[in-house]
Parts: C-alpha cells; sequence; structure tokens
C-alpha cells in the first residue's frame, strides 16, 4: 500500500490543483482543451499511465472539459501516486494545447 503524505505539502507542489470541495483527502482540477478529440487524447493517454501506475483517477468529462479528482483510497488520502499522476497529466496537458 502506498504511504499517505500531507495534502497540503502536495498542493504547494502541483499547480492549478485544490483540495476537493467534497471534503475528502483528494486533490482535484479541471483541464479545458480546444475540442473533444484533444480531450479524448488526454484521457487515453492519462489511462494507459494510470494502468501503468494501477492508479486510477475519477473524473469526467463534457466536451473539451475534463475534471479530475485523484486520492488513493486504500491509504485514505492522498499519495506519492497521486503527485506522479497528476504530474504526468499537467505535463501531458502542456503538450496538447489547452485553451
Amino acid at each position: 500500500m502506498a504511504e499517505k503524505i500531507d495534502l497540503q505539502d502536495l498542493l504547494a507542489g502541483l499547480s492549478g490543483w485544490a483540495a476537493a470541495e467534497d471534503g475528502r483527502e483528494a486533490i482535484q482540477k479541471t483541464y479545458h482543451f480546444k475540442d473533444f478529440k484533444a480531450a479524448f487524447a488526454f484521457m487515453t493517454a492519462s489511462a494507459l499511465k494510470a494502468e501503468q501506475l494501477d492508479h486510477h483517477p475519477e473524473w469526467f468529462n463534457v466536451y473539451s472539459r475534463v475534471d479530475i479528482t485523484l486520492t488513493t483510497h486504500d491509504a485514505a488520502g492522498v499519495t506519492r501516486l497521486d503527485e506522479e499522476l497528476a504530474r504526468f497529466m499537467d505535463n501531458l496537458a502542456g503538450h496538447l494545447a489547452p485553451s
């Protein structure tokens, strides 16, 4: 099991991520892309990375918007897995030219 890390420390090292609005120990971010094709490409590449890490996001997609929530359920909070996936997604989104 992944070791839980401090939520505020994690947020301090990430850009644009926030604490989950529902009170859970999780981080959230919304990405906006130029169209559905770019959003879907982002989700596809993120899904492959998530599968590699065996760490899967909670997400919601409408056209060019992708809402992401990351938490490690078996740790009841955030872990380095959440950090790694968040950084991967941020890097990927930068390469897909979000709007």
